[in-house]
């Protein structure tokens, strides 16, 4: 049992990490997983690894395609594409450099980044095989402009790989948290705020999403969106909000 005589938490259990493609234990101090289901071997959680885990089994030619990241953390996936994929472009919101402006990170695993605003990129058209985003939709404050600029840039056949949190219930809809209203943010909520991968302070939240994000994100981009739960211990992929969002563009009919 998870729980011991003492009222403390204790989980781990054997199987494949699909984040560094090892054997490993996954283990868990607390019961909150999402946070807590470690990796031994590389220290993924399990939003970390069920990205890995859609991107090998749909694209597993990946390390020769051309990818985007959009705000990575500098986890084990952005570390894996950046050391393994010679076509790995990370970016970040950086407002203190002009767009499209290339900012050296010495220590870090892809040693720079692009400074874009996902809402309004500078990337050409059509310029990505795949797209990734973990965990940043809930950040943005136009993601119908965001998912549009996506498809832009995706090339035909091209995919966008993404995790947000599905917070809202089935029935529920999405739910604002903040807007812009006259060049300023407007809470509609108390401010919530998780942390940000570059600078200081944190990333406000500006959504709560629901399961209707599938139909906002296919209505707004063209793309065709699938929302995936998966939950196999044996890979460590078991967690709250651990869904995975995958849209694929199709190529052109040709007639």
């Amino acid at each position: 049992m998870p729980w011991n005589l003492a009222g403390q938490f204790s989980f781990s259990h054997a199987g494949f990490c699909p984040g560094c493609e090892k054997n490993a234990v996954f283990t868990a101090t607390d019961p909150y997983f999402r946070d807590f289901l470690k990796c031994d071997q590389c220290g993924s959680i399990p939003r970390h690894r069920v990205v890995m885990h859609v991107l090998s089994q749909f694209r597993p030619d990946w390390r020769e395609l051309a990818i985007h990241e959009g705000s990575p953390g500098w986890d084990i996936v952005s570390r894996r594409l950046a050391g393994e994929c010679a076509s790995y472009t990370a970016s970040q919101y950086d407002v203190s450099v002009p767009p499209g402006t290339v900012v050296e990170v010495p220590g870090m695993p892809c040693r720079s980044y692009r400074a874009e605003n996902l809402e309004s990129q500078t990337f050409p058209d059509e310029s990505f095989d795949v797209v990734i985003t973990q965990d940043v939709f809930e950040h943005v404050f136009h993601p119908d402009k965001a998912i549009r600029e996506i498809a832009r840039t995706l090339r035909p056949g091209g995919i966008t790989v993404m995790t947000t949190p599905i917070i809202r219930g089935i029935g529920e809809t999405s739910r604002r948290r903040a807007e812009i209203v006259d060049g300023r943010i407007h809470h509609l909520l108390a401010p919530e705020y998780h942390d940000s991968p570059i600078g200081e302070g944190g990333s406000l939240v500006t959504v709560e999403w629901g399961y209707d994000i599938v139909c906002f994100l296919q209505r707004h981009s063209g793309l065709n969106f699938m929302l995936l739960k998966i939950d196999n211990i044996d890979l460590g992929l078991r967690a709250d909000y651990n869904e995975v969002l995958i849209g694929v563009k199709s190529p052109p009919l040709r007639l």
